[in-house]
Order: C-alpha cells, then structure tokens, then sequence
C-alpha cells in the first residue's frame, strides 16, 4: 500500500504542475494520473488501498469544506440567502427531470430507472466547484458580491436534492412503494438538521477551545479536523447533511473566534495541499473509460442536454437577484462539473441489481469525464472575464 500512496503523489504532484504550467486547473492533471495508475489502464494501485478510496476521498472533502466554512460570515449569508436556496435547488430539479425524460426516450428506459439516472447525473460536484470557489476568494474575484460563497452554499443544497431524490426512486425500486410525500420531507430535515448539528458541534468546539486554551494551535487544528470527521460520521447516522454541518461549524467559529479561524485556515491550506492530490488522483482511478465510452453518442447527448437544463435553471433562480448577466452566466458555469456524487453512488444502482445499473453507470462516469475538465477549465478561464474583482 506504501508503493500506491508513492505513485499517488508522485503521479498527482507532476502532472499537477505540468497543468498548472499549461495554465489548466492542477486537478485535470490529478484525474489523469489517477486514471492512468488506476484499475482501468495501468492497475498500479494496491487493491486495499482502492476499497478504501471513497473515505480518503471524503476525509480530503471534509477538509476543504472545513476551509470553506471558515470564510462564510454572517453577513455574507444574508446577502445571498434566498439565492442560494433557489440556486441550491431549481438547477438541480430541472436537470434531474430533463435527464429522467430524455432516458426515456434515448435508452427506453422506465421512468422509475430514468428518475436513479436523472438524480445521479444532476448531482454538481464539490470536490471540484469548492477548491474552485476557494481560490478565486483568494483573488478576490467575485467577492464584492460574494459570488463565490453563493455557489459554495448552493452547490451544497444542490446535492441534498440529488441524494434524496436519488433515494426516493432507489427505494421504489427495491421496496416497490414508497412515501414520496414523506420521502420530500427528508429535504428540509436534511438541511435544517445539518445545520442545528453543525452549530452545535461548534458551540462545543468553541467553549472547549475556551476553556482548554494553553493548547497549542497545532492540537487545536488536529482536535478540529477530527471532530469535523466525527461530525460527517454522526450527521449520516441520523441522516442530515452532513457536508452542510462542517460548513457550519467553520462559520461559527469565524463569527466567534475570528483570529482563531484565520490561523486555522492557514493550517488547512497545508493539509490541502495534500489532501486534493489524493482527492482528484482517486476520482481519476475510478473512472472506469471503458464503460463512460460504452454509453456512446447517445449518452453524450443526453449529459449535454442536461446541462443545458440546469443552465437554464441556474439562470431562472437567479433571475431578478442582485447579479448581473456576465455573473448570472458563470454561476451557469461553474453548476457544470461532475465527480464527487456520481463516483461515489454511480454503482449503486448496479449493486442493486436494476436491470438497467450498467448503462447507469457508463453515464454516471461519462459525466465525470466531459463535465469535470468543462467546468473547471471553465471556471479558471472565464472567472476574470465575467467576474469583477473586490474594490478596497
């Protein structure tokens, strides 16, 4: 296992800067090492270390969504508040249901395995719009209208709608009835749940800090990522969403303790260095291209015209806000990227043994493939034409 975490660096770190250097996004470099030392080309990889690539993953997610969270103050969420929720959800229903609808009619497929498609595709991913976000923060591009924050905040909505409506149509499939209406209930619980667990956990984080405060940042840091772990852990046993309770708990603690939340996102600027060679290398080596490929034509249409609905629901939730055209048509593209969900669930349906898991899971790879480099080259490229930069 020692000689795949070599490789994966390794791999990550070169071809990471050899995108860097052709002025691309260092991930497209880290998905190709990734799909290069992975099962589907090379198979370098220790098969142990492969079972477990979907909590590494997530352990590198927490860490970003801590930082994440440490830049949302309170002021900031209410200026994008009611955007954020209609882009957190709007986007993703419309291009759910368009997917679902042209399966139907592309693949013939029931409308029950149609809706498991639709909600696998729909899904935005925050493996790549977060570390996006993040560094046009850094540049300030955006953040006069806290443009980046909205889509952190959105995108995390966005893929509570997915899952749960991913779920809904699993269930039918495997229990053949199911509430729905009490199923669309599990949204609003998700969120609001998510959130109170995440405020409480950062109470409890801030009074510990407070009275236990001779330790050193270093402690104070490690203490941190580890409840934050234990936090995404906790929030899936009672099922809220958990990704939004880490984001809670960074908020609060900025709003609280805000010199602390400076040092500390110094030090997960550090630890993120690493975690998202891991992170990307590790999405890249579950790509299976055999499969993406086996959807042909037809499948690329279909995740093209998908994302031509969820463009057309970004613009419709941001349709009278406080964004102008040029941002309204980035928030467009930055809702392009696929990886993290349709990884990560993308089998599912397979494992399930619905008849139609493999063309499933062609497509669900497929959008990685075509949408991940899409949507962050278009991010970096596009962000200084279409976005201004904070004035002093």
């Amino acid at each position: 296992m020692l000689l795949s975490i070599f490789l994966i660096l390794t791999f990550g770190l070169i071809l990471g800067f050899i995108f860097e250097k052709m002025k691309l996004p260092s991930l497209l470099g880290m998905l190709i090492a990734g799909i290069l030392i992975g099962p589907t080309t090379f198979n370098l990889l220790d098969e142990n270390l492969l079972a477990i690539s979907q909590d590494i993953r997530t352990m590198a997610l927490i860490i970003i969504l801590l930082k994440a969270g440490l830049g949302i103050s309170k002021d900031t969420i209410k200026k994008i508040g009611g955007t954020a929720i209609k882009m957190g959800s709007i986007p993703v229903l419309v291009e759910g249901a368009a997917v679902a609808l042209l399966a139907t009619i592309f693949f013939d497929l029931p409308w029950m395995e149609a809706g498991l498609l639709g909600f696998i595709i729909a899904a935005v991913s925050p493996a790549v719009v977060v570390p996006s976000m993040l560094k046009l923060k850094e540049t300030n591009l955006g953040e006069e209208k806290e443009i980046p924050t909205l889509i952190l905040a959105s995108a995390s909505l966005d893929d509570v709608f997915a899952i749960t409506l991913f779920s809904i149509f699993l269930g039918i499939f495997e229990r053949g009835n199911v509430s729905i209406r009490e199923a669309l209930v599990q949204v609003p619980y998700q969120i609001i749940g998510g959130i109170l667990l995440g405020l409480l956990i950062g109470y409890l984080i801030i009074k510990f800090y407070r009275t236990f405060d001779s330790l050193n940042l270093s402690y104070r840091s490690l203490i941190l990522v580890v409840i934050a772990i234990g936090t995404y852990a906790l929030g899936g046993f009672i099922g809220v969403a958990s990704l939004l309770s880490i984001m809670t708990i960074g908020y609060l603690i900025l709003e609280q303790e805000r010199e602390m939340a400076k040092e500390f996102s110094a030090i997960l600027n550090e630890l993120w260095m690493v975690a998202k060679i891991f992170l990307f290398v590790l999405i890249g080596a579950a790509v299976e291209l055999e499969a993406a490929f086996g959807a042909g034509l037809l499948g690329l249409l279909l995740i093209f015209l998908g994302l031509v609905a969820r463009s057309i629901g970004v613009l419709l939730s941001t349709h009278n806000s406080y964004l102008n055209f040029k941002e309204r048509i980035f928030c467009a593209v930055s809702y392009l990227p696929k990886a993290t969900v349709q990884a990560a669930i993308g089998a599912v349906p397979l494992a399930a043994g619905v008849p139609s898991g493999e063309l499933i899971l062609a497509l669900a790879v497929m959008s990685i493939v075509f949408t991940a480099p899409i949507g962050a080259i278009g991010i970096e490229k596009l962000a200084p034409h279409l976005l201004e930069g904070k004035t002093e």
